[in-house]
């Protein structure tokens, strides 16, 4: 892969050297392509529901690279029994009423059959070459913003075991299918270096992505991070995913805990996210203005959750509550 590319075309003005959340290539000196393609699995019985979701989280990547989302792509993997008609039908649906919230059109698609369901969308939009976000350009000094609460991981897995509260389902899937649009429009009005939004890979995940690319220390501070509070009970009560684990172990090497944690705070952050945040990295004066511009647009959670500062090695450092 890195040999790939090195022989880039210069007009790849990001690639996947640095795991960013896009490829962005050059048409023109004030216009460039945003591209990406992501599919989920279904989180809950609704099938609407789940279209909208699926769509918001594929859609989410163009919004982490400060872009605009021009057309999409239904990725369709169906089943070929098993599920009605009209079930797939509310899939796709829901994840036309994204599209169209995102101003953008739907142009299209692909279906194969496949023993497990899977809905989302390939998405092309367009970004000023000039104003691109990267996950790779955060400076020491700067302040970190999570527009949305973390914990849809565990609260999903809890859901299919019933174990959850109807009212914290609820909280988490209007979260999951808020686009980021407006997070998008915010971060680059406030001056913003850096972002990447928080799916799979969780809050330690992501952030160390940050850090890697960059060449900085990053800092998460729990007490600021905005969560389900139902997500640390469940944790508690031994819910967790298939990929928590793995998140954390990917992590470890690399994080310092500067105190004593609590085993589900350290899992929470583990946690892999669908539809989740945008985690943005801007200059001191700017953030207090712009987390106040997200919650009088709607995202009441978002927060400053942590800072940047200069490391001699990429660092991710977790200061508990």
């Amino acid at each position: 892969m890195k040999g790939l590319e090195a022989e880039r075309d210069p007009n790849l003005l990001v690639g996947f050297a640095t795991s960013d959340d896009a490829g962005v290539y050059l048409l023109q000196d004030q216009v460039a392509l945003v591209q990406t393609v992501d599919f989920i699995t279904p989180i809950v019985d609704d099938p609407e529901v789940f279209g909208q979701v699926a769509a918001a989280n594929a859609l989410s990547d163009v919004y982490a690279m400060g872009g605009r989302p021009l057309t999409a792509l239904n990725v369709c993997c169906f089943p070929s029994r098993g599920i009605d008609r009209s079930s797939l039908a509310g899939i796709l649906r829901g994840g036309a009423s994204k599209v169209r919230e995102a101003g953008a059109a739907l142009v299209g698609g692909h279906t194969v059959q496949d023993s497990e369901l899977k809905y989302g969308l390939s998405v092309t939009g367009v970004v000023d070459p000039r104003h691109v976000v990267r996950n790779s350009t955060a400076v020491p000094g700067d302040v970190l913003v999570l527009t949305k609460p973390v914990g849809t991981g565990v609260i999903i897995n809890a859901y299919r075991e019933r174990r959850v509260s109807e009212a914290t389902l609820k909280e988490a899937l209007t979260e999951m299918a808020r686009l980021n649009a407006t997070g998008c429009r915010l971060m680059l009005e406030h001056g913003t270096h850096a972002c990447t939004d928080i799916t799979g890979f969780g809050v330690l995940g992501h952030a160390l992505e940050m850090a890697e690319g960059s060449g900085v220390g990053i800092r998460i501070r729990m007490r600021d991070l905005p969560r389900y509070e139902e997500s640390l009970r469940l944790i508690r009560k031994g819910v967790t995913t298939a990929l928590t684990r793995c998140n954390l172990k990917l992590a470890r090497q690399k994080m310092r805990i500067a105190g004593s944690l609590p085993e589900e705070e350290l899992l929470l952050l583990a946690d892999p996210q669908t539809s989740g945040g945008l985690l943005i990295a801007l200059p001191a004066p700017g953030a207090e203005a712009l987390v106040s511009a997200l919650r009088a647009c709607g995202h009441h959670r978002a927060a400053c959750v942590g800072d940047v500062f200069a490391s001699p090695s990429p660092l991710l450092e977790i200061v508990p509550g």
